[in-house]
């Protein structure tokens, strides 16, 4: 049973790929979701958010010169869990493996469906383990 209460951040530029990613969240039952279309826009939300994001799912060629993603994401308060995908492109150096924990970088143009799945089971108890058989009445 997935925690509908957590707050999920997606952001990319191209409105296809967030609602594409938000449909993949949709079908872990995962509702709770805001869109940032923006680097600026994104700050904003994080900045001013009520309460923290359980996981921010970005774009990594967003902060591309203008922002530091694993510096940013490391020790934000408002933001529990990262996930950087299209990191290749972004060129990011690698994580130390005390912030794998918080932040991790996925090398895929988008994540799939397995790729956020596996995510989910670290972030969301409730999430059966990848793999596990859901037996459906």
């Amino acid at each position: 049973m997935t925690n509908k209460a957590l707050r999920i951040l997606i952001a990319d530029e191209q409105h296809f790929y967030r609602m594409k990613i938000e449909r993949l969240f949709n079908q872990l039952g995962y509702y709770r979701i805001a869109p940032a279309h923006s680097l600026e826009e994104l700050l904003t939300l994080i900045e001013y958010g009520s309460e923290p994001f359980d996981l921010v799912v970005i774009n990594g060629t967003m902060g591309k010169g203008a922002l530091d993603l694993l510096d940013f994401f490391r020790d934000n308060r408002q933001v529990r869990h990262t996930l950087i995908y299209n990191g290749q492109q972004a060129r990011l150096r690698s994580i130390p493996a005390s912030v794998q924990q918080t932040v991790r970088v996925n090398h895929a143009q988008l994540p799939d469906l397995a790729s956020l799945q596996q995510r989910m089971t670290k972030i969301d108890p409730r999430l059966p383990f990848v793999g596990t058989v859901i037996s459906v009445r």
